[in-house]
């Protein structure tokens, strides 16, 4: 009874893994945006920029509110059904713009 109880609390969060994940994700948006509001850095710079916070923000996201661990047992299975999900938006998002921008380009012609 006492490995049920340990395995429950284990798949949830403590308020202080939310608090650290939710000060985490303020930090990581108002960088990028300081940097887009003041043109500090070149735009392809910061492009990158933007992008890479937002990946660090994605693990964020994943580890102190999705609870999400590729350590455990279960592991195998949330890595497929994460990469899985990924995938799919991936190709969602991608081929959404592609379709956009093939339009806007026939449209202009």
């Amino acid at each position: 009874m006492s490995n049920h109880h340990d395995h429950h609390e284990e798949g949830h969060g403590s308020y202080s893994d939310y608090v650290i994940g939710f000060v985490l994700s303020v930090i990581l948006t108002v960088i990028p945006f300081g940097l887009v509001m003041t043109g500090a850095l070149e735009k392809s710079t910061t492009l990158i920029t933007v992008v890479v916070f937002a990946i660090v923000q994605i693990a964020v996201h994943l580890k102190y509110f999705l609870h999400l661990s590729f350590k455990t047992e279960e592991g195998a299975i949330n890595l497929m059904t994460f990469l899985f999900s990924a995938l799919i938006i991936v190709l969602v998002v991608g081929l959404s713009i592609w379709i956009i921008y093939a339009s806007n380009y026939m449209m202009m012609m």
